[in-house]
């Protein structure tokens, strides 16, 4: 499983006439088999970082690596594509479609999967994060909690050696929070690199695992098992 390597990242973007660097000048290497938060204020960049690390935006400037494969170029490759699990910030369920066939989309991607193979991987990624009863039901019955974890089981579901997590926590009750980190906890021992984005000071403190820091699109802090909001 390959490390992730940023050199020299910016990404630019334009408000009323003005060019403004949403990342600036980033350089950072996560490797396979971390557990990272991505902390910050809102607008520091932390959906952008995570945009670019998994190849969904492209960089204005620097490269982004997954490996030895330049993720920034935005090739089609499944071997790329199959490596990133993401929990994007604003929720992208198909509010016409089941639970289960919105996960059905995301498991035929998948080479060789096909059939009653698909219906297992909906099964299992629908009960490992506690809600194998929601199969039939549509976004709509659900709770915006019971919405996230299912967008998590989205992630799961092709099993990928990464996750990114863009606020996935936010408005679930405390609870729901614990039982999600445990969650990701299992699965970073069992070697999947997860890489959060969060506003959960309490959790991010109590798990003490890397913290990475952004003001204004750029590293302030890199700490392992650091605190939120360090900079060092």
């Amino acid at each position: 499983m390959p490390d992730i390597k940023l050199e020299s990242v910016s990404k630019y973007y334009k408000n009323d006439r003005r060019r403004f660097a949403a990342v600036d000048e980033v350089n950072l290497t996560i490797k396979q088999g971390e557990f990272v938060f991505v902390t910050g204020s809102s607008g520091a960049g932390k959906s952008t970082l995570l945009q670019l690390m998994c190849g969904e935006i492209v960089p204005s400037e620097g490269k982004v690596y997954f490996g030895k494969k330049r993720v920034d170029q935005r090739r089609k490759e499944e071997y790329i594509r199959a490596s990133f699990g993401k929990v994007p910030q604003i929720p992208q369920l198909m509010r016409k479609r089941t639970i289960e066939q919105n996960l059905e989309v995301v498991a035929r991607t998948k080479r060789g999967v096909r059939g009653s193979a698909v219906q297992k991987r909906v099964k299992k990624a629908l009960s490992v994060v506690g809600l194998p009863y929601v199969a039939k039901k549509y976004p709509v019955d659900l709770s915006g909690g019971e919405c996230r974890l299912v967008e998590l089981a989205r992630a799961l579901i092709n099993s990928p050696p990464v996750l990114i997590l863009d606020e996935l926590t936010g408005n679930l009750d405390e609870d729901t929070i614990w039982d999600i980190m445990h969650l990701l906890t299992e699965l970073n021992q069992q070697g999947t690199t997860i890489i959060m984005a969060t506003h959960a000071k309490q959790f991010v403190n109590l798990m003490r695992k890397r913290v990475i820091t952004l003001v204004d699109g750029r590293i302030f802090g890199d700490v392992e098992r650091g605190r939120y909001g360090d900079i060092v």
